[in-house]
Protein backbone atom coordinates (compact mmCIF):
# COMPACT_ATOMS: atom_id res chain seq x y z
CA UNK A 1 0.00 0.00 0.00
CA UNK A 2 1.26 3.53 -0.53
CA UNK A 3 2.82 5.73 1.80
CA UNK A 4 0.64 8.68 1.40
CA UNK A 5 -1.65 9.10 -1.29
CA UNK A 6 -2.85 13.31 -2.36
CA UNK A 7 -6.53 13.48 -3.49
CA UNK A 8 -6.82 16.26 -5.58
CA UNK A 9 -10.79 17.42 -5.55
CA UNK A 10 -10.83 20.35 -7.08
CA UNK A 11 -12.86 23.01 -7.15
CA UNK A 12 -13.18 22.96 -10.83
CA UNK A 13 -12.29 26.28 -12.73
CA UNK A 14 -9.36 26.78 -10.62
CA UNK A 15 -6.65 25.81 -12.81
CA UNK A 16 -7.03 21.74 -12.65
CA UNK A 17 -6.40 21.46 -16.13
CA UNK A 18 -2.74 22.95 -15.86
CA UNK A 19 -1.83 21.04 -13.00
CA UNK A 20 -3.40 17.95 -14.71
CA UNK A 21 -1.43 18.40 -18.00
CA UNK A 22 1.97 18.76 -15.58
CA UNK A 23 0.97 15.82 -13.58
CA UNK A 24 0.02 13.08 -16.68
CA UNK A 25 2.97 15.26 -18.71
CA UNK A 26 5.39 14.11 -16.32
CA UNK A 27 4.37 10.87 -15.02
CA UNK A 28 7.56 9.02 -15.84
CA UNK A 29 10.00 11.42 -14.20
CA UNK A 30 7.53 11.42 -11.35
CA UNK A 31 7.38 8.03 -10.73
CA UNK A 32 11.10 8.24 -10.77
CA UNK A 33 11.09 10.24 -7.88
CA UNK A 34 8.48 7.98 -6.30
CA UNK A 35 5.40 9.62 -7.15
CA UNK A 36 3.41 7.96 -8.65
CA UNK A 37 0.06 8.95 -11.14
CA UNK A 38 -1.75 5.89 -11.64
CA UNK A 39 -3.18 4.99 -15.16
CA UNK A 40 -4.42 7.83 -17.25
CA UNK A 41 -6.01 11.22 -16.94
CA UNK A 42 -9.99 9.35 -18.15
CA UNK A 43 -9.14 6.79 -15.68
CA UNK A 44 -9.21 9.06 -12.92
CA UNK A 45 -12.11 11.38 -14.38
CA UNK A 46 -14.58 7.41 -15.18
CA UNK A 47 -13.16 6.38 -11.86
CA UNK A 48 -14.62 9.64 -10.23
CA UNK A 49 -18.12 8.99 -11.83
CA UNK A 50 -18.44 5.73 -10.35
CA UNK A 51 -17.57 6.79 -6.76
CA UNK A 52 -20.37 9.60 -6.90
CA UNK A 53 -22.56 7.52 -8.87
CA UNK A 54 -23.72 10.00 -11.40
CA UNK A 55 -26.73 9.47 -13.32
CA UNK A 56 -24.83 10.47 -16.36
CA UNK A 57 -21.97 7.61 -16.54
CA UNK A 58 -21.86 5.81 -19.60
CA UNK A 59 -22.53 2.28 -18.84
CA UNK A 60 -19.83 0.66 -20.94
CA UNK A 61 -16.86 2.81 -18.96
CA UNK A 62 -14.11 0.27 -18.02
CA UNK A 63 -12.70 2.32 -15.03
CA UNK A 64 -14.02 2.07 -11.53
CA UNK A 65 -13.02 3.71 -8.40
CA UNK A 66 -12.08 -0.09 -7.04
CA UNK A 67 -10.37 -0.60 -10.05
CA UNK A 68 -7.88 2.18 -10.18
CA UNK A 69 -7.26 1.58 -6.46
CA UNK A 70 -5.80 -2.00 -7.69
CA UNK A 71 -3.82 -0.25 -9.92
CA UNK A 72 -1.56 1.45 -7.26
CA UNK A 73 -2.05 -1.03 -4.37
CA UNK A 74 1.29 -2.15 -3.99
CA UNK A 75 3.36 0.70 -4.71
CA UNK A 76 5.50 1.64 -1.42
CA UNK A 77 5.81 5.82 -2.46
CA UNK A 78 3.69 8.06 -2.71
CA UNK A 79 0.31 8.45 -4.69
CA UNK A 80 -1.66 11.01 -6.80
CA UNK A 81 -5.29 11.03 -7.59
CA UNK A 82 -6.77 13.99 -9.46
CA UNK A 83 -10.07 14.99 -10.71
CA UNK A 84 -12.15 18.21 -9.89
CA UNK A 85 -15.51 16.35 -9.74
CA UNK A 86 -13.95 14.59 -6.45
CA UNK A 87 -15.24 17.51 -4.84
CA UNK A 88 -18.18 17.22 -5.63
CA UNK A 89 -18.93 13.95 -3.59
CA UNK A 90 -21.51 13.94 -1.08
CA UNK A 91 -20.16 12.91 3.00
CA UNK A 92 -21.07 9.47 2.60
CA UNK A 93 -18.91 8.85 -0.37
CA UNK A 94 -16.00 11.34 0.16
CA UNK A 95 -16.03 8.81 3.70
CA UNK A 96 -16.04 5.74 1.55
CA UNK A 97 -13.16 6.85 -0.46
CA UNK A 98 -11.07 8.33 2.60
CA UNK A 99 -11.28 4.76 4.17
CA UNK A 100 -10.76 2.80 1.21
CA UNK A 101 -7.48 4.17 0.86
CA UNK A 102 -6.20 3.75 4.12
CA UNK A 103 -3.75 2.67 5.63
CA UNK A 104 -1.98 5.01 3.71
CA UNK A 105 -1.62 8.85 5.10
CA UNK A 106 -4.29 10.23 3.11
CA UNK A 107 -4.39 14.07 2.13
CA UNK A 108 -6.79 15.90 0.47
CA UNK A 109 -6.10 19.09 -2.38
CA UNK A 110 -8.43 21.64 -2.95
CA UNK A 111 -7.98 24.99 -4.90
CA UNK A 112 -10.02 27.86 -4.32
CA UNK A 113 -10.38 30.78 -7.13
CA UNK A 114 -12.25 34.30 -6.60
CA UNK A 115 -16.11 33.52 -7.06
CA UNK A 116 -16.03 36.55 -9.49
CA UNK A 117 -14.64 34.63 -12.25
CA UNK A 118 -15.51 31.56 -10.63
CA UNK A 119 -19.55 32.36 -11.46
CA UNK A 120 -18.89 33.19 -15.21
CA UNK A 121 -17.09 29.95 -16.03
CA UNK A 122 -18.89 27.73 -13.60
CA UNK A 123 -22.35 29.03 -15.97
CA UNK A 124 -20.41 28.13 -19.35
CA UNK A 125 -18.96 24.82 -17.88
CA UNK A 126 -22.46 23.94 -17.10
CA UNK A 127 -23.76 24.47 -20.62
CA UNK A 128 -20.31 22.74 -22.11
CA UNK A 129 -22.28 19.93 -19.93
CA UNK A 130 -25.35 20.29 -21.87
CA UNK A 131 -27.13 22.50 -19.61
CA UNK A 132 -29.50 25.17 -20.89
CA UNK A 133 -30.34 27.68 -18.39
CA UNK A 134 -29.85 31.53 -19.29
CA UNK A 135 -26.75 32.95 -17.65
CA UNK A 136 -29.10 35.91 -15.72
CA UNK A 137 -31.30 32.63 -14.08
CA UNK A 138 -28.00 31.16 -13.43
CA UNK A 139 -27.13 34.13 -11.21
CA UNK A 140 -30.33 34.57 -10.10
CA UNK A 141 -30.35 31.10 -8.40
CA UNK A 142 -27.08 31.49 -7.11
CA UNK A 143 -28.28 34.79 -5.31
CA UNK A 144 -31.59 33.37 -4.54
CA UNK A 145 -30.57 30.01 -2.64
CA UNK A 146 -31.98 28.21 -4.94
CA UNK A 147 -29.31 26.45 -6.64
CA UNK A 148 -27.59 24.81 -3.89
CA UNK A 149 -25.35 22.57 -5.91
CA UNK A 150 -23.18 25.48 -7.12
CA UNK A 151 -21.88 26.12 -3.36
CA UNK A 152 -21.63 22.21 -2.90
CA UNK A 153 -19.43 21.80 -6.66
CA UNK A 154 -18.01 24.33 -7.13
CA UNK A 155 -16.98 26.27 -4.18
CA UNK A 156 -14.03 25.58 -1.76
CA UNK A 157 -14.93 26.12 1.49
CA UNK A 158 -18.17 23.42 1.12
CA UNK A 159 -16.09 20.84 -0.60
CA UNK A 160 -13.36 20.85 1.53
CA UNK A 161 -14.88 20.31 4.88
CA UNK A 162 -16.65 17.18 3.27
CA UNK A 163 -13.70 15.62 2.75
CA UNK A 164 -11.20 17.36 5.36
CA UNK A 165 -13.01 16.39 8.07
CA UNK A 166 -12.05 12.91 7.39
CA UNK A 167 -8.23 13.63 7.87
CA UNK A 168 -6.29 15.28 10.09
CA UNK A 169 -5.84 19.30 9.67
CA UNK A 170 -1.85 18.70 9.11
CA UNK A 171 -3.12 16.62 5.76
CA UNK A 172 -6.14 19.48 4.94
CA UNK A 173 -4.29 21.30 2.07
CA UNK A 174 -6.10 24.47 0.25
CA UNK A 175 -3.97 25.95 -2.56
CA UNK A 176 -5.37 29.26 -3.37
CA UNK A 177 -5.09 30.32 -7.32
CA UNK A 178 -3.30 33.73 -7.92
CA UNK A 179 -4.66 36.55 -9.69
CA UNK A 180 -3.57 38.02 -13.11
CA UNK A 181 -0.44 38.90 -13.90
CA UNK A 182 0.93 36.53 -11.88
CA UNK A 183 3.91 34.01 -13.18
CA UNK A 184 2.49 31.78 -15.16
CA UNK A 185 3.62 28.95 -13.09
CA UNK A 186 3.14 29.65 -9.41
CA UNK A 187 -0.10 27.74 -9.03
CA UNK A 188 2.12 24.68 -10.25
CA UNK A 189 5.26 25.70 -7.46
CA UNK A 190 2.02 25.63 -5.19
CA UNK A 191 0.72 22.29 -5.57
CA UNK A 192 4.27 20.76 -6.11
CA UNK A 193 4.97 22.18 -2.42
CA UNK A 194 2.07 20.07 -1.13
CA UNK A 195 2.85 17.23 -3.34
CA UNK A 196 6.52 17.37 -2.29
CA UNK A 197 7.81 17.32 -5.61
CA UNK A 198 11.52 17.99 -5.69
CA UNK A 199 12.72 21.06 -8.34
CA UNK A 200 13.72 19.96 -11.49
CA UNK A 201 11.61 17.00 -11.37
CA UNK A 202 8.87 17.81 -13.84
CA UNK A 203 8.94 19.70 -17.45
CA UNK A 204 6.73 22.61 -17.85
CA UNK A 205 4.87 24.10 -20.72
CA UNK A 206 2.68 27.29 -20.86
CA UNK A 207 -0.64 26.41 -18.83
CA UNK A 208 -3.39 25.37 -21.28
CA UNK A 209 -6.48 25.85 -20.63
CA UNK A 210 -9.99 25.35 -21.88
CA UNK A 211 -10.27 28.70 -23.64
CA UNK A 212 -13.25 30.63 -22.83
CA UNK A 213 -16.14 30.99 -25.13
CA UNK A 214 -17.28 34.54 -25.73
CA UNK A 215 -20.99 35.72 -25.77
CA UNK A 216 -22.07 35.05 -28.95
CA UNK A 217 -20.74 31.69 -29.20
CA UNK A 218 -22.17 30.50 -25.96
CA UNK A 219 -25.42 31.48 -26.39
CA UNK A 220 -25.15 29.62 -29.58
CA UNK A 221 -24.12 26.68 -27.88
CA UNK A 222 -26.69 26.60 -25.14
CA UNK A 223 -29.42 27.38 -27.74
CA UNK A 224 -28.21 23.59 -29.49
CA UNK A 225 -28.17 22.39 -26.20
CA UNK A 226 -32.13 23.07 -25.83
CA UNK A 227 -32.52 21.93 -29.47
CA UNK A 228 -30.43 18.17 -29.02
CA UNK A 229 -33.74 17.09 -26.66
CA UNK A 230 -32.95 13.36 -25.80
CA UNK A 231 -29.71 13.11 -27.61
CA UNK A 232 -26.51 12.41 -25.99
CA UNK A 233 -28.39 11.66 -22.28
CA UNK A 234 -24.69 10.68 -21.35
CA UNK A 235 -21.77 13.12 -20.46
CA UNK A 236 -18.80 10.83 -22.92
CA UNK A 237 -20.92 10.62 -26.14
CA UNK A 238 -21.75 14.15 -25.86
CA UNK A 239 -18.35 15.12 -25.75
CA UNK A 240 -17.82 13.20 -28.55
CA UNK A 241 -19.72 14.19 -30.89
CA UNK A 242 -20.69 18.09 -29.95
CA UNK A 243 -17.49 18.74 -28.19
CA UNK A 244 -15.27 17.48 -30.84
CA UNK A 245 -17.47 18.83 -34.01
CA UNK A 246 -19.03 22.18 -32.94
CA UNK A 247 -17.27 23.00 -29.72
CA UNK A 248 -13.44 22.80 -30.15
CA UNK A 249 -13.59 22.36 -33.83
CA UNK A 250 -15.61 25.42 -34.47
CA UNK A 251 -16.22 27.35 -31.82
CA UNK A 252 -12.89 27.77 -30.13
CA UNK A 253 -11.70 28.82 -33.13
CA UNK A 254 -13.49 32.17 -33.53
CA UNK A 255 -12.20 35.40 -32.04
CA UNK A 256 -14.42 34.80 -29.22
CA UNK A 257 -14.03 38.61 -28.20
CA UNK A 258 -16.92 39.42 -26.85
CA UNK A 259 -16.63 38.60 -23.30
CA UNK A 260 -19.21 38.59 -20.53
CA UNK A 261 -19.09 38.64 -16.52
CA UNK A 262 -20.90 39.20 -13.86
CA UNK A 263 -22.43 42.64 -13.39
CA UNK A 264 -21.45 45.55 -11.39
CA UNK A 265 -25.20 45.33 -10.24
CA UNK A 266 -23.86 42.24 -8.43
CA UNK A 267 -20.20 43.46 -7.13
CA UNK A 268 -21.17 43.92 -3.49
CA UNK A 269 -22.57 40.82 -3.35
CA UNK A 270 -19.73 39.02 -4.48
CA UNK A 271 -17.66 40.54 -2.54
CA UNK A 272 -19.72 39.95 0.80
CA UNK A 273 -19.57 36.34 -0.65
CA UNK A 274 -15.43 36.78 -0.78
CA UNK A 275 -15.34 37.93 2.86
CA UNK A 276 -17.42 35.19 4.54
CA UNK A 277 -15.49 32.42 2.61
CA UNK A 278 -12.69 33.67 3.57
CA UNK A 279 -13.46 33.90 7.37
CA UNK A 280 -14.70 30.28 7.12
CA UNK A 281 -11.37 29.28 5.37
CA UNK A 282 -9.82 30.97 8.31
CA UNK A 283 -11.17 29.11 10.73
CA UNK A 284 -11.01 26.18 9.79
CA UNK A 285 -8.25 24.27 10.47
CA UNK A 286 -6.10 23.25 7.56
CA UNK A 287 -2.41 24.50 5.58
CA UNK A 288 -2.78 27.38 3.21
CA UNK A 289 -0.63 27.46 0.49
CA UNK A 290 -0.72 31.03 -1.02
CA UNK A 291 -3.10 33.86 0.37
CA UNK A 292 -6.66 33.85 0.83
CA UNK A 293 -6.84 37.52 -0.22
CA UNK A 294 -6.16 36.23 -3.60
CA UNK A 295 -10.14 35.35 -2.98
CA UNK A 296 -11.22 38.34 -2.97
CA UNK A 297 -12.27 39.59 -6.80
CA UNK A 298 -9.50 41.86 -8.04
CA UNK A 299 -10.45 44.31 -10.59
CA UNK A 300 -14.32 44.49 -11.21
CA UNK A 301 -15.92 45.81 -14.12
CA UNK A 302 -19.11 45.76 -16.04
CA UNK A 303 -19.42 43.08 -18.14
CA UNK A 304 -22.13 42.55 -20.66
CA UNK A 305 -24.84 38.92 -20.61
CA UNK A 306 -25.25 36.57 -23.11
CA UNK A 307 -28.85 37.01 -22.00
CA UNK A 308 -28.68 40.77 -23.60
CA UNK A 309 -27.42 40.15 -27.11
CA UNK A 310 -30.03 40.79 -30.09
CA UNK A 311 -31.23 38.11 -32.44
CA UNK A 312 -28.53 39.67 -35.18
CA UNK A 313 -25.77 38.79 -33.12
CA UNK A 314 -27.25 35.07 -32.50
CA UNK A 315 -27.80 34.77 -36.18
CA UNK A 316 -24.51 36.30 -37.07
CA UNK A 317 -22.68 33.60 -35.23
CA UNK A 318 -25.04 30.93 -35.81
CA UNK A 319 -24.45 31.23 -39.25
CA UNK A 320 -20.28 31.95 -39.17
CA UNK A 321 -21.04 28.39 -36.67
CA UNK A 322 -22.53 26.79 -39.74
CA UNK A 323 -19.41 27.79 -42.13
CA UNK A 324 -16.96 26.58 -39.96
CA UNK A 325 -18.72 23.27 -39.46
CA UNK A 326 -18.77 22.74 -43.42
CA UNK A 327 -15.10 23.60 -43.48
CA UNK A 328 -14.45 21.11 -40.77
CA UNK A 329 -16.43 18.39 -42.42
CA UNK A 330 -14.37 19.15 -45.68
CA UNK A 331 -11.33 18.59 -44.11
CA UNK A 332 -12.41 15.55 -42.10
CA UNK A 333 -13.55 14.05 -45.52
CA UNK A 334 -10.17 15.01 -46.89
CA UNK A 335 -7.84 12.94 -44.29
CA UNK A 336 -10.11 10.24 -45.50
CA UNK A 337 -7.79 7.61 -48.15
CA UNK A 338 -9.60 8.12 -51.17
CA UNK A 339 -10.12 4.76 -53.24
CA UNK A 340 -9.04 4.74 -57.10
CA UNK A 341 -12.41 4.99 -59.35
CA UNK A 342 -13.76 1.85 -59.71
CA UNK A 343 -12.06 -0.16 -57.07
CA UNK A 344 -14.84 -0.93 -55.14
CA UNK A 345 -16.80 -2.20 -57.88
CA UNK A 346 -13.82 -4.52 -58.67
CA UNK A 347 -14.12 -5.74 -54.59
CA UNK A 348 -18.05 -6.20 -55.48
CA UNK A 349 -17.36 -8.45 -58.20
CA UNK A 350 -14.60 -10.38 -56.68
CA UNK A 351 -16.74 -10.97 -53.37
CA UNK A 352 -19.38 -12.03 -55.67
CA UNK A 353 -17.39 -14.54 -58.01
CA UNK A 354 -15.71 -16.56 -54.37
CA UNK A 355 -19.35 -16.84 -53.38
CA UNK A 356 -20.73 -18.33 -56.62
CA UNK A 357 -17.50 -20.62 -56.37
Amino acid sequence: MPKRVFVHIGAPKTGSTYVQNVLFGNAERLERAGILIPATFSAHDQAMTDLRQVPWRDPDLYWTWDRLLERFERWPGDVVLTSEGFGAATADQAKRAVESLRPAEVHVVVAARDLWRTLPSMWQQSIRARSTWRFGDFLTAVEEGKFEGFWEHYTANRMFQRWGDLVPPAQRHIVTVPQPGAPHDLLWRRFAGVLGVPDGVCELAAPESNPSLGAPEIEVLRRVNGALGDLYPHRLPYQRVVHQHLLRAVLQQRDNDKRFGVGLDRAEWVAELADQQIKELQDYPCHIVGDLAELRPGRMTESASPDDLDDRQILDAAIQTIVGMITHAESLRQQVPQQPAGMMARVKRGVRRRLVS
